[in-house]
């Protein structure tokens, strides 16, 4: 029997750039920042429950209309560390069970876009279920 989880896709941790799941052509468009941003969200000056709360309500509704490719502004930050709070969190939110399920990948924007400031998130194709 099994027990559901058979991809081993849907459960890998995304990092920035990778390309499991994507094939080549639309993994290097995606990112070198060449695919049409079909949404934006600039968490700036945003708490961090705020911004978790604003980042999953995004995703859900841009997967939702069927968009594929959004840009989620962190700003850069000015910890000591690499940078600010959201930028290390929005990461690992991503990576989360709510969250995964519709993130296909993840990349650093061009600096046109806001740089290392903000991703460019890959949604997956929404499946038309029964219902």
């Amino acid at each position: 029997m099994s027990s559901g989880r058979t991809r081993h896709e849907a459960t890998a941790a995304l990092r920035h750039g990778d390309g499991a799941g994507i094939d080549r052509r639309t993994h290097d468009r995606f990112r070198r920042g060449r695919m049409a941003i079909e949404g934006r969200l600039d968490l700036h000056g945003m708490t961090r429950e705020r911004a978790h709360h604003a980042l999953t309500a995004f995703l859900h509704r841009a997967h939702d209309r069927g968009a594929r490719c959004v840009l989620v502004v962190t700003g850069k930050g000015m910890g000591r560390d690499g940078g600010g709070v959201l930028r290390r969190d929005v990461p690992h939110w991503l990576n989360q069970t709510g969250l995964r399920r519709m993130v296909l990948g993840i990349a650093h924007a061009q600096p046109r876009d806001g740089g290392e400031g903000a991703l460019y998130v890959l949604l997956k194709r929404r499946r038309e279920g029964g219902a």
